[in-house]
């Protein structure tokens, strides 16, 4: 059997019935394909091994994340109550979107660009957008945090009372949250999935387990004023670790020497990414912040729980794309085309089958997880059973946002994400007051399965590209 698309033809052994005299040869058999292909990826030191082995890590460190940020949700919302960890949930959502807006799409032009500066020999440009990059994040992301501080002042007397400190502490967070977005773009861009992933999505969870864990020790009230101060210490830390990590790697590398500033290229190109990322920053966000405000805290911790929990299964969407987003650009850059489709068509089976199995799993202990954070939890199952359908079709489609921005269709994309950006804004708000959350999560679920319809459309009519995991299936077998 051939190695290409090896999801495809486990999947597809797995489903070709064996006669029972020969089960256990069948079963040796795939245990035997699984140990040659994972022999071939750990010691292949072709462009697709050093891919897989990215893809490994990535998918590794986003498992370990999933876990770190699951337990310490649990956590939090054992020590804390639904109540407050519902506020909890509401000012953390606003510092990933802040954050996450901060970077004005820098932190995905720098995936697309380091390759190409370093293939290209044009290192006085690479610097200068590694200085400039940086220095722009933090000063937008210190500008919103300011900005926010003075509109939660002028308008306090019209937030609820007990959003008011957390929100003044959560805003500090902001600069930083942004500055450590641009390492995580650095990081990728050069295949340094530890480095790119690890500070963010491990040690800063295990920083606000420790000082949370140190708050309950010694008495302190567990109430979200404390969760946003361990947050805060916590995301500063990450973030500048990782900051000096980044850098110190990109100085064994890059020589030193003068700086080049393409402004014009880097904030067009930045453009179109900024409205991805505000329009992915809302298809994740705006059903937590619009239950926020139609519903009780209470119900902002059920449903965050029950949609963090089924969203378990997009860490393998973003770890795959993590690891593949530079081997796009590069392949391209080459003007590749076989590689490229060859390459695409892994991503693809990659992304789904994995996310297929993990969304099983997890319907299957939905019920005892959600038990987990304590048991006026459980009512969100039905939320689970909605969205998994969403989550699953854009699984279908693999790594298609990152496809899309490293072969220069971001303004496509863009179009993509801000109509179905607007569809989910309007459902949410039309089917939260009529349905609550099962309505939150409905119109979350419809708006992923559009814009994987119409990312979809994109690929194959601009790219020439058909990125669906039935078509690539069957093209493989």
């Amino acid at each position: 059997m051939a190695h290409t698309d090896n999801a495809s033809e486990l999947a597809a052994a797995a489903l070709d019935p064996a006669p029972a005299a020969s089960k256990l040869d069948f079963a040796r058999g795939l245990v035997s394909q699984a140990l040659a292909i994972a022999r071939e990826v750990m010691a292949g030191d072709n462009d697709r091994a050093l891919a897989q082995r990215n893809a490994v890590v990535a998918f590794a460190v986003r498992v370990t994340s999933a876990a770190l940020l699951y337990l310490m949700q649990i956590v939090l919302a054992r020590w804390m109550g639904s109540f407050e960890y519902g506020i909890y949930v509401f000012i953390w959502t606003w510092v990933l979107v802040l954050g996450g807006l901060s970077s004005i799409g820098l932190n995905l032009v720098v995936i697309r660009l380091v390759p190409e500066y370093r293939e290209q020999g044009k290192l006085a440009l690479l610097r200068g957008l590694k200085r400039g990059t940086n220095l722009a994040a933090f000063s937008i992301g210190t500008a919103l945090a300011v900005f926010g501080l003075l509109g939660l002042w002028l308008f306090e007397p019209y937030v609820a009372n007990y959003y008011i400190l957390p929100l003044y502490l959560a805003l500090i967070c902001v600069p930083i949250y942004a500055l450590g977005d641009m390492q995580d773009g650095f990081g990728r861009a050069q295949a340094w999935m530890g480095t790119a992933l690890i500070p963010p999505y491990v040690l800063r969870p295990l920083l606000v387990l420790g000082a949370m864990a140190l708050a309950h020790a010694i008495g302190l009230p567990m109430k979200a004023t404390t969760a946003a101060g361990a947050a805060v210490v916590a995301t500063w830390v990450a973030a500048l670790l990782q900051f000096t990590l980044i850098a110190s790697n990109m100085a064994k590398t890059i020589p030193a020497g003068p700086r080049e500033y393409a402004w014009p290229v880097w904030i067009k190109m930045s453009l179109p990414l900024f409205v991805i990322c505000a329009c992915e920053l809302a298809l994740q966000n705006v059903d937590v912040l619009i239950v926020s405000s139609f519903l009780t805290p209470k119900d902002v911790g059920i449903y965050f729980a029950a949609a963090k929990t089924m969203s378990l299964i997009m860490f393998v969407h973003y770890a795959v794309g993590s690891a593949v987003a530079n081997r796009f650009s590069a392949l391209n850059a080459r003007g590749d085309r076989e590689g490229l489709e060859g390459f695409v068509r892994d991503a693809v089976n990659w992304t789904f089958w994995p996310s297929l199995l993990a969304a099983m799993v997890i319907l299957a202990l939905g019920q005892p997880l959600l038990w987990l954070f304590g048991p006026e939890f459980t009512s969100g199952y039905p939320v689970m059973i909605i969205l998994v359908v969403g989550f699953l079709f854009r699984s279908a489609i693999g790594p298609s946002e990152f496809l899309l921005n490293m072969l220069g269709q971001q303004t496509a994309c863009a179009t993509v994400l801000v109509t179905t950006a607007i569809l989910n804004l309007v459902l949410n708000l039309l089917l939260v007051p009529w349905l609550g959350l099962v309505g939150a999560a409905m119109a979350t679920s419809t708006s992923l399965l559009v814009t994987a319809l119409l990312q979809y459309t994109v690929a194959r009519r601009r790219l020439g590209l058909d990125i669906a995991i039935w078509s690539n299936w069957f093209a493989a077998k």
